[in-house]
């Protein structure tokens, strides 16, 4: 199947997202949007790990959503706990029929499908250091740059999206 150019720059395609999270992607990024975060799908961090979705505030908030497609998907994942030194605020994402009661009760929690999201659980601010948040946003915005050039220019294969 081919793929349309417009997905592929929003979310990198790379086999690992079902479907399901890629419903679950959009419309958390809607809400994500309407409280004013300017989001990224798929960012690796320095630690190796990627995170699901990043947000960024007009203030310099970072926001982490990890994206639980399904509870099998939730209970093999236990990568969670490092995203925490990369984010203001840590966030899980699921779909309307997950049970919530697994999430854990230190994390936000935003309900979503392909339409829209809604947060039933604001997340815990934990600040992170002003050096860790800086090279964090120049990751964001570079990661950000290169994605947009690649749509621009699809012939030149660019090395990290």
């Amino acid at each position: 199947m081919p793929v349309d150019p417009l997905q592929a720059y929003a979310v990198p395609i790379d086999g690992r997202q079902s479907p399901a999270a890629l419903d679950i992607a959009r419309g958390t990024r809607r809400l994500l949007y309407a409280l004013g975060m300017s989001s990224l799908p798929e960012l690796t961090l320095v630690n190796g790990r990627r995170a699901d979705l990043i947000a960024l505030s007009d203030k310099g908030d970072i926001w982490i959503v990890e994206i639980k497609s399904s509870v099998i998907d939730f209970q093999v994942d236990q990568k969670w706990p490092a995203y925490r030194e990369f984010c203001d605020r840590l966030f899980f994402a699921v779909s309307p029929d997950f049970p919530r009661i697994l999430l854990p009760p230190d994390t936000g929690w935003i309900v979503a499908d392909r339409f829209g999201a809604e947060m039933l659980q604001d997340a815990p601010v934990h600040q992170i250091a002003g050096g860790r948040r800086k090279a964090l946003v120049n990751r964001i915005a570079c990661t950000a740059a290169l994605r947009l050039h690649a749509r621009a220019d699809p012939e030149l294969r660019l090395e990290q999206l």
